[in-house]
């Protein structure tokens, strides 16, 4: 066996094996986001106070992804990811078990700081081996992740129907997932930093290629983000839903999500990054337009739905394009994670807050505004992804470029 066909093989299985990590790196949000509300109630917090807490995973991450780069360096990124994302599934019991405010932000902010640079090496390792394939997989990769989020929703819903406690469900569910992410880092890519080669600096400003496409992302995730926390609140304090349809909510925005995050490699390569990212922004602002209107749990459930479909292939694009722009594609895929994080900050308190001061319906009535800049801006990403349609296969793997 010649040693380009060994390569190719084993950057397939690489892609597997990172595919899979992605799903069970979904599948803890799944998991957290279908029992908020239990969650809330078990803390004894308000709308106001939850969005507060909420806010706490993203300070997390934000502060704990710049170091992930230098985990990698001085580890190698198996093992580095090996540790990171085992420390993301065990961190799933914190929340249900902190009994006020503030011991539930600072369980949220472990989970966010364990979640946010286990999410920067599983991505830095996927733009890697879209480049060693020389063909766009990043919607495929974060549809596993939606894939797994489905999976934990869905597992979420069937608990909070049978008034299941979270704490038991969640030690439960982050057994399972630390020993699937153990299995499944055993293939991915054993990236070693050259001898002659500087670690990263711990701390650094996104270089300026990474802005503009991190804005794009920031309205992407402040839509997911807002979904993923409040959804199932939306349905039970708005509509009055019961928990069970609360839950399911939640699980149909996740479903929407995998299903175009899944098909949305194969739909770029045939409309180009700019066109899909425009649809996908009208998609998902009349999704928030149902919600905000609708009034009955059937049309706010559409509603969401629509926005998990508009949303799904924006923030994937956006770490391939940061992959591709600039000299630095490791940096500027953290300065992208950095600030679609910050968004993840803003959105759980901005709609609490907002919910307190006047109702979740204007809270949503926000989320709406910024999905609405996904059709305005999606420009910004022409740069950094391939914008025309493929007329022939990719050609052989591109030179290895570590991320």
């Amino acid at each position: 066996m010649s040693t380009v066909v060994y390569e190719q093989r084993e950057v397939r299985r690489a892609r597997y094996a990172v595919a899979a990590v992605f799903a069970v790196h979904g599948a803890v949000t799944g998991s957290f986001a279908t029992r908020v509300p239990w969650i809330q109630d078990h803390a004894g917090v308000s709308a106001g106070q939850l969005g507060l807490a909420l806010a706490f995973p993203a300070l997390g991450a934000s502060l704990a992804m710049p170091l992930a780069g230098s985990v990698s360096h001085r580890f190698g990124a198996r093992t580095a990811l090996r540790a990171l994302l085992a420390l993301w599934t065990l961190a799933l019991v914190l929340p249900a078990l902190a009994p006020n405010l503030l011991t539930l932000c600072l369980a949220l902010f472990v989970y966010g700081a364990t979640a946010g640079m286990s999410d920067v090496a599983m991505n830095a390792l996927g733009v890697e081996i879209e480049n060693r394939l020389d063909k766009s997989i990043m919607s495929g990769l974060h549809g596993m992740w939606s894939a797994g989020a489905l999976v934990g929703s869905a597992a979420g819903t069937l608990a909070a129907h049978l008034g299941a406690d979270a704490r038991l469900h969640h030690g439960l569910a982050a057994t399972v997932l630390t020993v699937a992410g153990l299995v499944a880092c055993t293939w991915v890519l054993d990236l070693q930093p050259a001898e002659d080669e500087d670690p990263p600096p711990r701390f650094a400003l996104p270089p300026r290629s990474a802005v503009l496409i991190g804005a794009v992302g920031f309205c992407a995730v402040f839509a997911e983000g807002a979904s993923l926390d409040w959804s199932a609140v939306y349905l039970r304090d708005e509509l009055d839903s019961s928990a069970g349809l609360a839950a399911a909510c939640t699980t149909g925005f996740t479903l929407t999500m995998a299903v175009a995050r899944l098909a949305g490699d194969k739909v770029v390569d045939r409309f180009g990054a700019v066109r899909t990212v425009r649809v996908s922004g009208v998609l998902a602002s009349l999704g928030g337009l149902l919600v905000v209107v609708g009034g009955h749990p059937a049309v706010a459930m559409t509603g969401f739905a629509l926005m998990g479909l508009g949303i799904a292939v924006v923030v994937p694009l956006c770490f391939a394009a940061a992959g591709r722009a600039g000299s630095n594609p490791s940096l500027a895929i953290a300065g992208v994670a950095t600030i679609t994080y910050t968004s993840g900050l803003v959105a759980p308190s901005a709609i609490g807050g907002l919910a307190e001061a006047t109702s979740l319906v204007v809270s949503f009535g926000l989320v709406t505004a910024l999905a609405c800049c996904l059709v305005v801006f999606a420009r910004v990403l022409r740069a950094g992804n391939r914008d025309r349609p493929k007329i022939s296969p990719p050609s052989a793997a591109v030179p290895d470029r570590r991320s």
